[in-house]
């Protein structure tokens, strides 16, 4: 079994920052993609970015690029997401997540492993 839990949450005012932790255990991660998503209330998971553990080539949402960072440290085996320029649409319960294949990540439901979660709130 593959664990991840995120820390990091909070709130923050419009325009600032936060930084966002998972931390993987339980497995090996070589060949893993981790990766981010995002559920307001009421909405759909969305993806917000992923990263090739191994490699550390990142992907991520129009709607976060240029403002969202993601990156990993193979030692530490964790990943974060640097948020700057925090906007109120930005809120939403942000999800570490786990596969083992890159198919169709975009999608939540590709996803084989996931975090509790950790609330983000922007505030105007």
């Amino acid at each position: 079994q593959v664990q991840l839990v995120e820390s990091g949450g909070g709130l923050v005012q419009a325009g600032g920052s936060l930084r966002l932790s998972c931390a993987a255990s339980g497995r090996s991660f070589s060949s893993f993609y981790i990766g981010w998503f995002r559920q307001a209330p009421g909405k759909e998971r969305e993806f917000v970015a992923f990263i090739t553990w191994s490699a550390g080539s990142t992907t991520y949402a129009d709607s976060v690029k240029g403002r969202f960072t993601i990156s990993r440290d193979n030692a530490k085996n964790t990943v974060d997401l640097q948020m700057n320029s925090l906007k109120p649409e930005d809120t939403a319960v942000y999800y570490c997540a786990g596969s083992r294949n890159n198919y169709k990540l975009y999608d939540h439901r590709s996803w084989n492993y996931w975090g509790q979660g950790t609330q983000v709130t922007v505030s105007s």
